[in-house]
């Protein structure tokens, strides 16, 4: 287990390796928005209490996927909270009616997530409540970019960098989760809500036959599956997922419903299940025989 400290902000935990005592298998599994460490000055600045800013977290994600280091993979996890610092955006995301001073021209100050109030740093939480009290000055997001973002994504660089050079491949599985509130039915006539949204950014960055195993092993174990709508997949998926260059990236988006009480955070017993469900799909992907690097 390798646990990354920020020396600067009083030996904040900034994410964790959970890895097998030797590599077995050509993937790599990430969970960025499972963290809990919430940062005093953070909590302190916002309007929003500590219950209040959990809305936005993938919870207990990193727990489904735990069984990956017993199988042979490593997983990495974010330990910041999502509220804090989106690790799975550009790094710097940023609405400008946020900050105090002006943004330097390098910001992407127009992307969707930004008009959607979730850029890096976000304005809201998950169900829209504005998280701060008052505008940010630009320090403030540079600081939180270097001490956090740029130290996890250096960390997931190397894992998939030692993966691809092991193996002559990787295949990265960016874990989250999805509210069950204003997601898509199966058909437009379902009443049926949708467990799992994969996400290949409409097939460039992996494989067919990565997101077709994926599909398979969760409809076989019973659950409604659809690709790309509403997540295609984000800067992670965007970003990594470069089959031509042996690097394989499929986002998973798990509905909460299945194993959480949305409205007090709190786990479902059905997570064990679902956990030894997530077991067997990380087995399935590691079975692929099909060469997938180019």
């Amino acid at each position: 287990m390798d646990r990354y400290f920020d020396a600067e902000a009083d030996r904040t935990q900034v994410f964790e390796i959970l890895a097998p005592p030797v590599q077995t298998l050509p993937l790599v599994l990430a969970s960025p928005h499972s963290g809990t460490a919430y940062p005093p000055d953070f909590l302190a600045s916002s309007k929003l209490d500590a219950f209040s800013l959990r809305k936005s977290e993938d919870s207990f994600v990193d727990e489904i996927f735990m069984a990956a280091p017993k199988l042979g993979a490593p997983l990495i996890r974010a330990l910041f909270p999502r509220a804090f610092l989106d690790a799975n955006r550009e790094a710097f995301e940023l609405d400008p009616d946020m900050f105090a001073d002006a943004l330097p021209a390098y910001v992407n100050t127009r992307s969707p997530r930004v008009a959607a109030g979730l850029g890096t740093i976000a304005k809201v939480v998950a169900n829209g409540e504005e998280i701060y009290r008052g505008k940010l000055r630009f320090a403030e997001a540079l600081g939180r970019v270097n001490r956090f973002y740029h130290p996890y994504h250096a960390a997931l660089k190397r894992l998939v960098d030692q993966t691809r050079h092991r193996f002559g491949y990787c295949l990265l599985i960016d874990c989250h989760s999805m509210p069950s509130s204003g997601n898509p039915p199966e058909t437009a006539s379902s009443r049926s809500k949708v467990d799992f949204v994969l996400g290949d950014c409409y097939g460039s960055a992996c494989s067919p036959i990565v997101m077709e195993t994926a599909e398979r092993t969760l409809r076989q174990q019973g659950y409604i599956v659809i690709r790309n709508t509403p997540y295609a997949g984000g800067f992670t998926t965007r970003h990594y997922g470069r089959p031509r260059m042996g690097v394989q990236c499929l986002q998973i988006e798990i509905n909460r419903a299945l194993y959480m009480e949305e409205r007090t955070i709190t786990k479902k017993p059905y997570i064990g299940e679902l956990a030894s469900h997530m077991e067997e799909l990380v087995g399935a992907l590691s079975r692929i025989r099909t060469p997938l690097s180019e």
